[in-house]
């Protein structure tokens, strides 16, 4: 932690003075990260200067931009600005984005960065309904809006509810020069752990009283209300859709049960309708925010990847912990650097050297799609006699089955092509033909 004091006299200007503060831990007593950081920093601060503002940043940020602490005050020293405001939320930058970012680091819904443009989706909204949550880093907050407990695990997202239902306000600042940059993900596997922690942090709110649809009414507004449960059941609502769509529905086509309406019934738009819409949205967005198609290419298939494990891990975490039979965990992002993973990552190419927990559902869902779609193919062209009757019927099943296995290639070329080091591994792959094999069993015993 440091602590900078700035003092300023008519006559002279001193030298600013940094101070570095450092903590004690103790095996016996948990230090709770940047929770337990800003809890000390707020206490020895008060000790020595005691100021009204706190510039809180992640150790891989450092300021771009030395006139960033003034154009956050410019909301704090504003005549028209409410004295409920809390906080000033920058965008969160980094410097080592690649062009394909596949693993998709900028996290264009929330605040997206394009050759000094900025451009933003969800914390632009939330801004228009009394301000954004407190992203983790790159804030300017008041002091006397922070006083009181920062929770180690949900540090941002609740300490953000808490204060906007207390009344007090946030901005979100998004200057035309980078204010802040840090150093992202390059790697699968940091990704995903990364993601894992986003992920318990809301979801661990929404299955607690401070559910934002209890905690929430008659404290705020109806669409600010809205936008906290919607962050906070996400992840909970991707991991059991994406789990849906991409088993169930393959399970039927596997056993050649017909799902959804022939392609010549007229119920059979309203699907097509909701599939284009879903798919179209997403594009605009990204077409909006002055992207190309292969950032919506990348954003659609990190999606279905984070849905089966990490969005899936961080809900299991939560409910665990929930139940008792788990303790909360908490894993600081690994920041630190290999050239070789650099490399992958600036070619577009997948690092899959991670742990089988995070493999095993993302090759055992591929597996089950290949199954299903290999299935309908031969019993449309070789053993149904009717094979324009069946095309007909399975469609709409064997067109999602083709759409995850395309949108996912990189998986198949991961298991089957590719022979680098980085690949997935055999093992990994082994243990997916068992679990997909058990799942294709007990789903034939169940639909039959």
């Amino acid at each position: 932690m440091i602590l900078q004091v700035i003092n300023k006299e008519e006559d002279e200007v001193k030298m600013p003075q940094l101070i570095y503060v450092c903590r004690e831990k103790r095996p016996s007593h948990h230090h709770n990260f940047k929770a337990g950081a800003l809890n000390v920093l707020l206490r020895v601060s008060a000790m020595i200067s005691n100021s009204s503002y706190i510039l809180a940043l992640d150790c891989d940020m450092y300021c771009n931009d030395p006139t960033s602490a003034r154009k956050a005050m410019c909301f704090y020293c504003d005549s028209q600005t409410p004295s409920s405001l809390a906080f000033v939320q920058f965008p969160q930058t980094f410097r080592n984005i690649s062009q394909d970012d596949i693993y998709d680091n900028q996290v264009r819904f929330a605040f997206k960065v394009d050759n000094w443009i900025f451009y933003k989706v969800h914390w632009y909204g939330f801004d228009g309904v009394g301000g954004p949550i407190i992203s983790g880093s790159n804030f300017c907050i008041k002091r006397e809006a922070l006083l009181g407990s920062f929770n180690k695990q949900q540090e941002d997202y609740f300490t953000g509810l808490n204060l906007h239902r207390k009344g007090w306000k946030s901005v979100y600042l998004n200057p035309e020069r980078l204010q802040f940059l840090g150093t992202s993900t390059t790697n699968f596997n940091d990704s995903l752990i990364q993601w894992t922690r986003w992920t318990s942090g809301p979801v661990t709110v929404a299955l607690s009283r401070f559910c934002p649809l209890i905690y929430g009414p008659l404290k705020m507004s109806l669409v600010q209300l809205l936008c906290y449960s919607e962050l906070a059941f996400m992840p909970l609502l991707n991991c059991l859709s994406l789990w849906g769509f991409a088993v169930i529905p393959q399970l039927c086509l596997f056993n050649g049960i017909p799902l959804y309406p022939k392609v010549s019934d007229p119920n059979f738009n309203i699907f097509s309708i909701i599939l284009v819409s879903s798919i179209s949205k997403s594009l605009y967005e990204v077409v909006t925010t002055g992207e190309q198609f292969k950032v919506w290419r990348n954003e659609w298939r990190i999606w279905m990847m984070r849905s089966v494990t990490s969005y899936t891990y961080g809900c299991l975490d939560v409910i665990l912990n929930k139940l008792g039979t788990k303790e909360a965990t908490f894993l600081p992002t690994n920041k630190v650097t290999d050239d070789e993973q650099v490399k992958l990552y600036e070619m577009g190419v997948f690092d899959f050297r991670t742990a089988t927990m995070f493999l095993a559902p993302l090759v055992t869902v591929i597996l089950i799609n290949i199954a299903a779609f290999v299935g309908a193919v031969v019993k449309a062209l070789v053993v149904d006699d009717d094979g324009d009757q069946y095309w007909e019927k399975m469609f709409g099943q064997m067109f999602l089955s083709f759409f995850i296995l395309i949108s996912n290639f990189a998986v198949i070329e991961g298991m089957i092509i590719r022979r680098d080091k980085a690949k997935i591994p055999l093992s990994s792959t082994l243990w997916s033909v068992v679990f997909s094999m058990f799942i294709l069993l007990i789903g034939s015993i169940i639909l039959c």
